[in-house]
């Protein structure tokens, strides 16, 4: 049978990548991004599960991936040409497939009765709409099952330390080279440190390295999903953990080295909340369906699987894989489930393992507790408390406020929060709802279009803070006021509550005499965070990720110095001006001998410098947004 042309290559294990291009001659480590480049999009596949790339009349380079679809194993990478396997083309093709998500090393997931494609990215804020990867997860049980934590840390190894520092190398090394310099030899760098920390036992430090890896191939090949902010935090995030953790002073959160306690047979109460679509740009595709206990524990029962955007918008009615339940994905986030024998993990996913029964309850609408909880304080004080959950796991949950529409901001829709007496709170501030996804085949988009058409509504909201924008909430799910006259007229058997992205306001829904469609303007006022001078700060981080030291050092002795220190210090951010200063003066410390060759070529200090200015700008920025929202 002829092969078919022109398919995706399996995902490539990191080890095995970073193995491939050490096995390289200097000389052809030189070549290696444009050999990459020539034979991306020329793979064929064979009828037996393999995969082919040709290079001329006589060298072909097949792999054959395991039977979980990924290259595992150096010899499922074969090269028929003399050099092989230390030969460019094997090395070549291996860089030019994607790079696999493996389960940490000796880890078990006790939530799921076989692996689920949950520990993939998903959405356009990976983590928030579903969060928690098999390698970062801890086993926790909530209910009436115990739960214990070892109260002290335990101290790091010396391979723990050392596989940090590796990390922490190799990271400073692509940051002074930046996007441009860091092509496949500094990332396979990257991925071998990676995978020792993998050994090493710290999976945080292991998948923020894959993170960056990632986002420094997304940003060569100019992916239209991929934002240099991104990235940037990437690279912060990266620089923070492996500095911790090569000092030997982490807690348990970035070593791994601490688990709960774990044991099943707990019983529990569930009420759904709401659902949300997920979808990946890798792919994947399913939802998210989120629930609370009656003592107001977020929990969350996930189906994510490949399959992209057609599974995200099926999989809303798809049947729930809990202990025989008979529900659906819609069914469960207008009802309920009692759970025996339950099984939660860190981030509150509700398991499907054996053992676990589930019975379907009555919903509770979101004027009842446990959901009545979440619209009890401002909004203010919730995202304080959400930006504290942030800062310990990288994940924001869900808040709830009710509003009054005002009109629309470009995609953005824009309302004032009421006080509990009904009226607009003493000087409330906009607040900017946007699509949780903004894919324009889910129906989030003209949603938010139909109510910014409908000024004076008031809307009891349900959504994820924008941790990165001010006062801005991403938008999952809306429903009516309780006691408002110009609120929303919903279906008795929606239960109060519209997903936005399943889904879809009609005109019957409406107050009557609502005006049409047609989105009202109206100017939002001064952005805190966008007309703060720290966009400056910002700006020269950003300018180091894209073009490296040399880049921060032109840009700060410019004409026109992208930081301005005397307009941060102008306006109240004095250290943040110290801080860049230092940085700028880092950047272009490159002492030469009387030969012009560099006397240190070190990278450690630069690296120090870009981590202290970005920590301390990403701290001010949340110290802004959270003032915005009052």
């Amino acid at each position: 049978m002829t092969p078919e042309p022109t398919v995706t290559l399996p995902p490539v294990a990191p080890a095995v990548l970073a193995e491939a291009v050490e096995g390289l001659t200097g000389r052809l480590r030189k070549k290696l991004d444009a050999a990459i480049a020539d034979c991306a999009g020329s793979a064929v596949s064979a009828p037996d599960g393999s995969f082919a790339v040709r290079f001329g009349e006589d060298t072909v380079v097949t792999l054959r991936p395991a039977a979980s679809g990924a290259v595992t194993a150096a010899d499922q990478a074969v090269c028929g040409c003399l050099l092989a396997p230390r030969c460019l083309h094997r090395a070549a093709v291996l860089g030019a497939a994607p790079i696999a998500d493996l389960p940490a090393a000796g880890a078990e997931d006790p939530f799921q009765e076989e692996p689920a494609a949950e520990s993939a990215p998903v959405g356009p804020d990976a983590g928030a709409a579903h969060a928690g990867a098999a390698a970062e997860a801890r086993p926790a049980t909530h209910g009436d099952a115990e739960e214990s934590l070892t109260g002290t840390p335990e101290p790091l190894t010396d391979a723990q330390r050392t596989a940090a520092g590796a990390l922490w190398q190799a990271a400073a090394t692509a940051l002074a080279g930046g996007v441009s310099a860091s092509g496949a030899v500094v990332q396979a760098e990257l991925l071998r440190a990676a995978h020792s920390a993998r050994v090493a036992g710290l999976p945080r430090a292991e998948a923020a390295a894959l993170r960056l890896v990632r986002g420094l191939r997304a940003a060569r090949d100019r992916s239209s999903t991929q934002r240099l902010s991104d990235l940037t935090a990437a690279f912060r995030e990266l620089l923070r953990i492996s500095a911790v953790l090569a000092a030997g002073t982490a807690d348990p959160d970035l070593s791994g080295g601490t688990r709960r306690a774990y044991r099943p047979g707990g019983s529990l109460r569930a009420y759904g909340l709401c659902r949300e679509p997920v979808l990946s740009a890798t792919g994947y595709g399913g939802v998210v369906t989120h629930l609370l206990t009656p003592d107001g524990l977020p929990l969350s029962v996930s189906d994510v699987k490949p399959g992209g955007l057609a599974r995200a918008r099926g999989a809303g009615s798809a049947s729930v894989a809990i202990g025989g339940a008979v529900l659906d994905h819609a069914g469960l986030a207008r009802g309920g489930l009692l759970v025996v024998g339950a099984t939660v993990s860190a981030d509150g996913r509700l398991g499907a393992g054996r053992g676990v029964k589930a019975t379907p309850l009555r919903g509770i609408p979101w004027t009842e507790e446990p959901a009545a909880a979440l619209f009890a304080r401002p909004a203010a004080e919730a995202v304080t408390a959400r930006q504290a959950d942030a800062a310990a796991d990288g994940r924001s949950g869900l808040l709830g406020c009710d509003v009054e529409v005002t009109g629309a901001a470009g995609d953005h829709l824009l309302v004032r929060e009421l006080s509990p007496d009904g009226t607009v709170r003493d000087g409330a501030p906009f607040l900017r709802l946007v699509p949780a996804h903004p894919h324009p085949e889910l129906p989030y988009v003209a949603n938010l279009r139909r109510l910014a058409g409908c000024p004076g509504l008031r809307l009891r909201v349900i959504g994820r803070p924008d941790l990165d924008r001010a006062a801005t909430l991403r938008a999952v799910s809306v429903g009516p006021v309780p006691g408002a006259a110009d609120t929303l007229r919903l279906p008795a058997e929606w239960l109060g509550r519209v997903d936005l992205g399943y889904d879809r306001i009609q005109g019957e829904h409406l107050p009557a005499g609502t005006p049409g469609p047609v989105p009202r303007a109206v100017d939002p006022g001064p952005d805190l965070l966008a007309d703060s001078p720290l966009w400056r700060v910002r700006r020269l981080l950003e300018t180091g990720v894209a073009g490296g030291r040399r880049a921060v050092a032109e840009a700060a002795r410019g004409g026109e110095p992208v930081s301005r220190p005397d307009l941060l210090r102008r306006a109240g951010f004095g250290t943040a001006a110290d801080l860049a200063d230092a940085l700028a003066a880092e950047a272009d410390c490159r002492t030469r001998d009387a030969f012009g060759r560099l006397t240190d070529t070190s990278t450690d200090r630069y690296a120090h410098a870009w981590l202290a200015s970005s920590v301390h700008l990403a701290a001010s920025e949340r110290a802004l947004i959270t003032a915005s929202w009052s």
